[in-house]
C-alpha cells in the first residue's frame, strides 16, 4: 500500500468577511446623499432612512464582526463611519423634534472638518492595505474638506462640487466592496483592488 500525503487545507475562521457589507453600505449611502448635494435629487426621507439603516446600522454591524476577524482598522473604520451616519441623521432630526437648536454653519464646518481630519489619519492605514481603499479614503478626505469649507463659507457652488466628488467617492467604495465579494466568491481576482506588496 502506497502511503498518501495529506493535502494541506487552509483553515478558515468560520466568520464571513464583513468588508463588502461595510463598504457597500458606506458607498451607496454616500452616493445618494451626494446626489442631493450635486443637485440631482431633493432632500427627503430616503436619505435619512439610508443614513440610519444601511449607512449607519449596517456599518456598525460590519465593524463589530471585524472584532471577530481581529481587524482593528476595519473595526475602527466601519463603526466610526456607521456612527457618523447616525450622528448626521441626528443633526437633522434632533432640531426637528425641538430637542436642541440646529447647528450653525460654523458648527457644521467644525463637525465635517473633524471627520475630515479623522479620515485623513485613517488614510495612512490604507497604505498597507490596497490601492482601492487608498482611493476611497483619499477621496473621502477631500469630500469632507470641501463640505467643511462650503458650510463654513456658505459657498453653494463648492457644496455642489463636493456632491460630484462625493458620488465618485461613494462609487469607489461600492466598487471596492463588490471587488472584495466577487474575488472571494470566485477565489481569484475578478475585479482588481491593487494589493500592496
Amino acid at each position: 500500500m502506497i502511503p498518501t500525503i495529506p493535502t494541506p487545507v487552509a483553515v478558515k475562521d468560520g466568520i464571513a468577511n464583513p468588508a463588502p457589507l461595510g463598504l457597500c453600505a458606506f458607498g451607496m449611502t454616500t452616493v445618494l446623499l451626494n446626489f442631493k448635494n450635486a443637485g440631482f435629487i431633493e432632500f427627503n426621507s430616503m436619505i435619512l432612512a439610508m443614513g440610519i439603516f444601511y449607512g449607519g446600522l449596517a456599518q456598525v454591524i460590519a465593524g463589530i464582526i471585524e472584532v471577530k476577524k481581529n481587524n482593528t482598522f476595519g473595526l475602527t473604520a466601519f463603526t466610526s463611519y456607521g456612527f457618523f451616519w447616525l450622528s448626521l441623521v441626528g443633526l437633522i432630526v434632533i432640531p426637528a423634534f425641538g430637542w436642541a437648536p440646529k447647528p450653525s454653519e460654523a458648527g457644521m464646518s467644525a463637525y465635517l472638518g473633524i471627520w475630515g481630519l479623522f479620515t485623513f489619519l485613517m488614510f495612512f492605514g490604507t497604505l498597507k492595505l490596497n490601492r482601492a481603499l487608498q482611493f476611497v479614503f483619499g477621496s473621502l478626505t477631500i469630500l469632507f474638506v470641501l463640505l467643511a469649507i462650503s458650510d463654513g463659507t456658505g459657498n453653494k457652488g463648492l457644496g455642489q462640487l463636493a456632491g460630484y466628488e462625493g458620488i465618485i467617492c461613494g462609487l469607489s467604495a461600492i466598487y471596492t466592496g463588490i471587488a472584495n465579494l466577487l474575488n472571494e466568491v470566485y477565489g481569484k481576482t475578478v475585479l482588481p483592488i491593487g494589493q500592496v506588496s
